[in-house]
Order: structure tokens, then C-alpha cells, then sequence
């Protein structure tokens, strides 16, 4: 049995929705592969999906234990935690809508099946080198100018897949108390706001039952909190 099978991917929407591309890097035994791929209309939650889809599926059959490393909470959540319920519910959520994306789950819990997978956070956008390669990668797809593809020895690889940062939990945690926001959210009764400032959308949301609320840090932690609350169409 191989230690560890080392997976990174991303995905990047021009708009949401709108074209978008996804980016994957496998790291089996030793050898790399990067992949890529682009979507002519998509959403950035879909092309999050099927860079780890496409990942998984590089692997095939062969057996170890496997690390994906992804910044989409999206993903995160939905094999750690979300699938159950919905599988259980026959794909409606908690709030009584059919599940987004359904198709792209029920292809990622496929090509999971049978596999020993870590889900693991990494940040976006903050340096991590295996993360910001497959960012490179979804946004040249995503603009259909799709850059060279490595396939080797990992000793000839320029990017150190060793390197990862707290986990985007941890990170967003502390940008909340030291960083600017990108904006707030609030959605209550089902309709959704977006709000420049938090006088804004404490206003929104006070004293109103089931009301939520979420600071967004850039363009993407936005729209993977607005995919979280079931706005990601």
C-alpha cells in the first residue's frame, strides 16, 4: 500500500455564473500529474467539483491513503458532513429545496467509494504552492488559454506540494478579528443581501428568528458562502 497520495484542486468561475475552469494536481507514488479542464457556463461551487471528480478518477483503483487539499469549504463540508443528510432525505436540504449540484455529488461520492480520503482545508489565495498552481491552471481554462500541463517525476517538479497553512477555518477565524471585510451576508425569510458594511447587516438581521449572517473575506469565500445557504444556481 502506498503512505500517501497527495491530491490539490481548485476551481475558478468568470462570474457566477458564467465560463469557468478547473484545476487539478495528483501526486501518486512519486509521479505528478496536472490536469485541467474548462466549462463554457458553470458556477465556481460545480468547477470546485469536478477538479476533485477529475482527481479521484486520475487515480482509479489503485490503493493508498489519500489527502485532497482544497479551499472550497463547499466541497469540505459537503463530503464531511452535508451528503449524509441529503442521501437520507433523498437529496432535499434542511430547507426543503432540492440539493444543487446533485449530479457532480453523486459523481464525487462515486469516485470516493472505497477510497480512504482526508478532506482537508487549505486557504486560498495566501501562498500555499500546490493551491495557487491549480488556480493558475482553472483561470487559464477558464479563459480558454490553457497553459503547458506537467506530467513527471515529482524531483522535477518546481512546486513543494509539502508546503500547506492552517486550515481555512483557522484562517478565517483570525482575518475576522484582523482583516477587512470583502462583505456581509445576510439572508432571512430566503432572500439574500450583501451589505458593505456591518451596521448594514446587523440591522438586516436582528431579532428576526432563522435570520443568517456571514463576513466574506474576497470574491471567493462569497461565493462559496452563498453556495453554502443554497444560492448557487
Amino acid at each position: 500500500m502506498l503512505d500517501k497520495i497527495i491530491i490539490f484542486c481548485d476551481g475558478s468561475s468568470l462570474g457566477n455564473p458564467g465560463p469557468g475552469g478547473w484545476g487539478s494536481i495528483v501526486c501518486i507514488n512519486g509521479k505528478i500529474s496536472e490536469m485541467g479542464g474548462g466549462e463554457e457556463f458553470t458556477t465556481n461551487n460545480k468547477v470546485e467539483l469536478l477538479a476533485a471528480i477529475n482527481a479521484l478518477q486520475k487515480i482509479g483503483n489503485i490503493d493508498g491513503n489519500i489527502v485532497v487539499n482544497t479551499d472550497s469549504s463547499y466541497v469540505i463540508n459537503g463530503m464531511n458532513k452535508w451528503i449524509y443528510g441529503w442521501q437520507k432525505n433523498n437529496w432535499i436540504t434542511s430547507q426543503k429545496q432540492p440539493v444543487s449540484n446533485k449530479e457532480l455529488w453523486e459523481a464525487l461520492i462515486s469516485v470516493s467509494k472505497g477510497k480512504k480520503i482526508k478532506w482537508n482545508y487549505v486557504p486560498g489565495h495566501v501562498g500555499v504552492p500546490g493551491n495557487e498552481r491549480c488556480d493558475e491552471i482553472a483561470v487559464s481554462c477558464a479563459n480558454k488559454k490553457p497553459i503547458q500541463l506537467f506530467h513527471g517525476k515529482i524531483a522535477d517538479y518546481k512546486i513543494d506540494l509539502s508546503v500547506t497553512l492552517p486550515t481555512m477555518d483557522a484562517v478565517i477565524k483570525k482575518a475576522n478579528k484582523n482583516l477587512p471585510a470583502y462583505s456581509y451576508l445576510s439572508c432571512v425569510d430566503g432572500v439574500l443581501k450583501k451589505h458593505k458594511v456591518w451596521s448594514e447587516c446587523e440591522k438586516e438581521v436582528k431579532g428576526k428568528s432563522g435570520a443568517k449572517f456571514k463576513k466574506t473575506l474576497n470574491e471567493k469565500h462569497e461565493k462559496e458562502v452563498m453556495g453554502e445557504w443554497g444560492f448557487d444556481k
